[in-house]
Protein backbone atom coordinates (compact mmCIF):
# COMPACT_ATOMS: atom_id res chain seq x y z
CA UNK A 1 0.00 0.00 0.00
CA UNK A 2 1.35 3.31 -0.94
CA UNK A 3 1.32 5.58 2.05
CA UNK A 4 3.80 9.30 3.16
CA UNK A 5 6.16 7.12 4.25
CA UNK A 6 6.86 4.69 1.34
CA UNK A 7 6.89 7.58 -1.12
CA UNK A 8 9.16 9.14 1.30
CA UNK A 9 11.76 5.99 0.98
CA UNK A 10 11.21 6.02 -2.71
CA UNK A 11 12.17 9.81 -2.94
CA UNK A 12 15.33 9.29 -0.79
CA UNK A 13 16.43 5.93 -3.33
CA UNK A 14 15.53 7.78 -6.29
CA UNK A 15 17.42 11.00 -5.20
CA UNK A 16 20.65 9.21 -4.13
CA UNK A 17 20.34 7.50 -7.40
CA UNK A 18 20.25 10.85 -9.66
CA UNK A 19 23.30 11.74 -7.41
CA UNK A 20 25.34 9.30 -8.21
CA UNK A 21 23.93 9.37 -11.98
CA UNK A 22 23.14 5.96 -12.00
CA UNK A 23 20.40 4.36 -14.09
CA UNK A 24 17.56 2.49 -12.79
CA UNK A 25 19.02 -0.81 -14.33
CA UNK A 26 22.21 -0.24 -13.42
CA UNK A 27 21.27 -0.14 -9.53
CA UNK A 28 19.06 -3.06 -10.03
CA UNK A 29 22.53 -4.81 -11.58
CA UNK A 30 23.95 -3.80 -8.39
CA UNK A 31 21.84 -5.61 -6.18
CA UNK A 32 20.24 -8.27 -8.29
CA UNK A 33 16.43 -7.07 -8.53
CA UNK A 34 14.66 -6.10 -11.67
CA UNK A 35 14.49 -2.78 -12.63
CA UNK A 36 10.94 -2.95 -12.47
CA UNK A 37 11.18 -3.58 -8.84
CA UNK A 38 13.15 -0.29 -8.45
CA UNK A 39 10.64 1.64 -10.44
CA UNK A 40 8.22 0.39 -7.98
CA UNK A 41 9.88 1.75 -5.01
CA UNK A 42 11.19 5.20 -6.60
CA UNK A 43 7.60 5.40 -8.04
CA UNK A 44 6.22 4.47 -4.34
CA UNK A 45 3.71 2.14 -5.79
CA UNK A 46 4.91 -0.49 -2.92
CA UNK A 47 6.22 -0.60 0.19
CA UNK A 48 9.74 -1.80 -0.16
CA UNK A 49 11.01 -4.71 2.27
CA UNK A 50 13.57 -3.32 4.89
CA UNK A 51 16.32 -5.57 3.90
CA UNK A 52 16.02 -5.03 0.15
CA UNK A 53 15.80 -0.82 0.88
CA UNK A 54 19.09 -1.76 2.80
CA UNK A 55 20.70 -3.13 0.02
CA UNK A 56 19.64 -0.45 -2.34
CA UNK A 57 20.91 2.06 -0.18
CA UNK A 58 24.36 0.31 0.86
CA UNK A 59 25.15 -0.15 -2.67
CA UNK A 60 25.00 3.90 -2.87
CA UNK A 61 27.24 3.98 0.31
CA UNK A 62 24.61 5.71 2.48
CA UNK A 63 22.49 4.00 5.43
CA UNK A 64 18.54 4.56 6.42
CA UNK A 65 18.67 6.74 9.22
CA UNK A 66 14.84 6.91 11.50
CA UNK A 67 13.45 10.03 13.38
CA UNK A 68 10.32 11.07 14.61
CA UNK A 69 8.00 14.20 14.23
CA UNK A 70 5.05 15.78 15.20
CA UNK A 71 2.00 14.08 12.91
CA UNK A 72 1.20 15.76 9.90
CA UNK A 73 4.12 18.02 10.61
CA UNK A 74 5.33 17.72 6.65
CA UNK A 75 2.40 19.44 5.66
CA UNK A 76 3.17 22.34 7.82
CA UNK A 77 6.60 22.30 6.47
CA UNK A 78 5.20 22.14 3.03
CA UNK A 79 2.46 24.98 2.90
CA UNK A 80 5.85 27.11 4.86
CA UNK A 81 7.90 25.95 1.50
CA UNK A 82 4.99 27.02 -0.79
CA UNK A 83 3.96 30.22 0.87
CA UNK A 84 7.79 31.48 0.28
CA UNK A 85 7.39 30.44 -3.58
CA UNK A 86 5.85 32.83 -6.30
CA UNK A 87 2.39 31.84 -7.16
CA UNK A 88 3.56 31.31 -10.92
CA UNK A 89 6.53 28.67 -9.33
CA UNK A 90 3.71 26.66 -7.45
CA UNK A 91 1.56 26.62 -10.46
CA UNK A 92 4.35 25.35 -12.18
CA UNK A 93 4.91 22.95 -10.30
CA UNK A 94 1.71 21.69 -10.59
CA UNK A 95 2.09 20.50 -14.70
CA UNK A 96 -1.34 20.92 -14.74
CA UNK A 97 -1.51 22.92 -18.01
CA UNK A 98 0.23 19.94 -20.19
CA UNK A 99 -2.55 17.66 -18.86
CA UNK A 100 -5.45 20.43 -19.88
CA UNK A 101 -4.15 20.82 -23.16
CA UNK A 102 -5.23 17.23 -24.18
CA UNK A 103 -8.78 16.74 -22.21
CA UNK A 104 -9.79 18.73 -25.79
CA UNK A 105 -13.60 19.37 -25.16
CA UNK A 106 -14.33 17.28 -22.25
CA UNK A 107 -16.34 19.79 -19.96
CA UNK A 108 -14.76 19.68 -16.52
CA UNK A 109 -13.98 22.05 -13.46
CA UNK A 110 -10.73 22.20 -10.87
CA UNK A 111 -11.31 21.03 -7.54
CA UNK A 112 -10.25 19.69 -4.87
CA UNK A 113 -6.11 21.60 -3.51
CA UNK A 114 -5.61 22.16 -7.09
CA UNK A 115 -8.33 24.39 -6.93
CA UNK A 116 -7.52 25.65 -3.76
CA UNK A 117 -3.63 26.28 -5.01
CA UNK A 118 -4.87 28.32 -8.09
CA UNK A 119 -6.62 30.46 -6.38
CA UNK A 120 -3.26 32.01 -3.58
CA UNK A 121 -3.84 29.09 -1.00
CA UNK A 122 0.03 27.40 -0.41
CA UNK A 123 -1.38 23.83 -0.56
CA UNK A 124 0.31 20.93 -1.18
CA UNK A 125 -1.70 19.09 -4.06
CA UNK A 126 -0.61 15.33 -4.54
CA UNK A 127 -2.79 15.14 -8.12
CA UNK A 128 -4.79 17.31 -9.92
CA UNK A 129 -8.44 16.70 -9.74
CA UNK A 130 -11.03 17.58 -11.89
CA UNK A 131 -15.13 17.41 -11.59
CA UNK A 132 -16.15 15.72 -14.45
CA UNK A 133 -20.62 14.10 -14.79
CA UNK A 134 -21.34 10.86 -14.68
CA UNK A 135 -22.93 11.79 -18.11
CA UNK A 136 -19.36 12.14 -20.04
CA UNK A 137 -17.91 8.97 -18.11
CA UNK A 138 -17.47 7.12 -21.16
CA UNK A 139 -16.08 10.16 -23.41
CA UNK A 140 -13.33 9.95 -20.04
CA UNK A 141 -12.84 6.13 -20.67
CA UNK A 142 -12.09 6.97 -23.99
CA UNK A 143 -9.81 9.72 -23.00
CA UNK A 144 -7.81 7.55 -20.26
CA UNK A 145 -7.55 4.66 -22.72
CA UNK A 146 -5.35 6.87 -25.21
CA UNK A 147 -3.47 8.54 -22.66
CA UNK A 148 -2.16 4.95 -21.58
CA UNK A 149 -4.29 5.48 -18.50
CA UNK A 150 -3.76 3.13 -15.53
CA UNK A 151 -6.40 2.99 -12.42
CA UNK A 152 -5.02 3.03 -8.70
CA UNK A 153 -5.14 -0.55 -7.02
CA UNK A 154 -5.94 -0.18 -3.84
CA UNK A 155 -5.72 -3.91 -2.96
CA UNK A 156 -2.30 -4.23 -4.70
CA UNK A 157 -1.55 -0.46 -3.88
CA UNK A 158 -0.31 -0.31 -7.17
CA UNK A 159 -2.14 1.33 -10.64
CA UNK A 160 -2.86 -1.47 -13.18
CA UNK A 161 -5.37 -4.51 -13.19
CA UNK A 162 -8.45 -2.90 -13.01
CA UNK A 163 -10.67 -1.36 -15.32
CA UNK A 164 -10.43 2.17 -16.50
CA UNK A 165 -14.15 3.18 -16.68
CA UNK A 166 -14.99 5.11 -13.53
CA UNK A 167 -18.40 4.10 -13.53
CA UNK A 168 -16.78 0.52 -12.59
CA UNK A 169 -15.83 -0.28 -8.95
CA UNK A 170 -12.52 1.44 -7.63
CA UNK A 171 -11.01 5.00 -6.86
CA UNK A 172 -11.32 7.25 -9.15
CA UNK A 173 -7.67 7.93 -9.79
CA UNK A 174 -5.76 7.52 -12.67
CA UNK A 175 -1.93 7.59 -13.44
CA UNK A 176 -1.46 8.57 -17.72
CA UNK A 177 1.19 9.13 -19.94
CA UNK A 178 0.80 13.33 -18.67
CA UNK A 179 0.75 12.55 -15.24
CA UNK A 180 -1.41 11.40 -12.47
CA UNK A 181 -4.88 12.49 -11.96
CA UNK A 182 -7.99 11.92 -10.04
CA UNK A 183 -11.61 12.26 -10.63
CA UNK A 184 -14.84 13.71 -8.60
CA UNK A 185 -17.97 12.14 -10.50
CA UNK A 186 -20.85 13.96 -10.48
CA UNK A 187 -24.81 14.83 -12.15
CA UNK A 188 -23.76 18.05 -12.91
CA UNK A 189 -20.29 20.13 -12.64
CA UNK A 190 -20.22 22.44 -9.30
CA UNK A 191 -20.03 26.36 -9.59
CA UNK A 192 -17.34 27.65 -10.41
CA UNK A 193 -15.19 30.89 -11.42
CA UNK A 194 -12.42 31.63 -13.67
CA UNK A 195 -8.98 32.78 -12.62
CA UNK A 196 -6.09 33.51 -14.82
CA UNK A 197 -2.68 33.36 -14.87
CA UNK A 198 -0.19 34.65 -17.48
CA UNK A 199 -2.12 33.84 -20.31
CA UNK A 200 -3.88 30.89 -18.90
CA UNK A 201 -7.46 30.88 -17.76
CA UNK A 202 -9.04 28.17 -15.40
CA UNK A 203 -12.49 27.49 -14.18
CA UNK A 204 -12.11 26.22 -10.17
CA UNK A 205 -14.84 25.35 -7.43
CA UNK A 206 -14.41 28.71 -5.03
CA UNK A 207 -12.95 28.65 -1.71
CA UNK A 208 -15.92 28.89 0.00
CA UNK A 209 -17.18 26.44 -1.25
CA UNK A 210 -14.22 24.11 -1.14
CA UNK A 211 -14.33 23.95 2.59
CA UNK A 212 -17.96 23.22 2.49
CA UNK A 213 -17.75 20.03 0.05
CA UNK A 214 -14.21 19.06 0.04
CA UNK A 215 -13.31 17.15 3.12
CA UNK A 216 -9.38 17.05 2.25
CA UNK A 217 -9.28 20.23 0.53
CA UNK A 218 -10.71 22.29 3.06
CA UNK A 219 -8.87 20.70 5.83
CA UNK A 220 -5.53 22.14 4.31
CA UNK A 221 -7.12 25.73 4.29
CA UNK A 222 -7.77 25.73 7.49
CA UNK A 223 -4.38 23.94 8.63
CA UNK A 224 -2.88 26.83 6.46
CA UNK A 225 -4.94 29.76 8.35
CA UNK A 226 -3.69 28.12 11.60
CA UNK A 227 -0.22 28.20 10.86
CA UNK A 228 -0.78 31.75 9.09
CA UNK A 229 -2.33 32.63 12.42
CA UNK A 230 0.37 30.88 14.82
CA UNK A 231 3.27 32.77 12.48
CA UNK A 232 1.49 36.22 13.23
CA UNK A 233 1.48 35.46 17.25
CA UNK A 234 5.34 34.00 17.33
CA UNK A 235 6.29 37.19 15.73
CA UNK A 236 4.00 39.63 17.99
CA UNK A 237 5.69 37.49 21.09
CA UNK A 238 9.06 38.35 19.80
CA UNK A 239 8.42 41.88 18.77
CA UNK A 240 6.76 42.26 22.38
CA UNK A 241 10.31 40.38 23.96
CA UNK A 242 12.62 42.60 22.34
CA UNK A 243 10.66 45.78 22.85
CA UNK A 244 9.65 46.73 19.13
CA UNK A 245 6.81 46.65 17.05
CA UNK A 246 4.52 44.15 16.11
CA UNK A 247 4.39 45.04 12.15
CA UNK A 248 2.16 41.79 10.89
CA UNK A 249 3.64 38.51 8.33
CA UNK A 250 3.89 38.88 4.74
CA UNK A 251 3.16 35.16 3.40
CA UNK A 252 2.36 35.50 -0.67
CA UNK A 253 -0.45 33.95 -1.59
CA UNK A 254 -2.53 35.14 1.20
CA UNK A 255 -5.93 32.95 1.57
CA UNK A 256 -8.99 34.69 2.49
Amino acid sequence: MSTRLVRILGQAVRQQREARELTQRQLADLVGVSQAAVARIERGDRAPRLPLLERLLAAMDVQLAVTVEPLDAHLDSAMAQLAARPLAERIDGLCLDRLLDRLDTLPYTITGAAAALLQGAPVPVDAPELAIRWCDADRFTRWLEKAYGQRWNARWGEFGNLPLSPEEPGAHRWDTRYGEIRATMCDELPDSVEVRHGDRSYRVVPLVDLEVTDPRAGALLRRYRDLRAQTARDAAAGSAASGGTATGTDVRGEHP
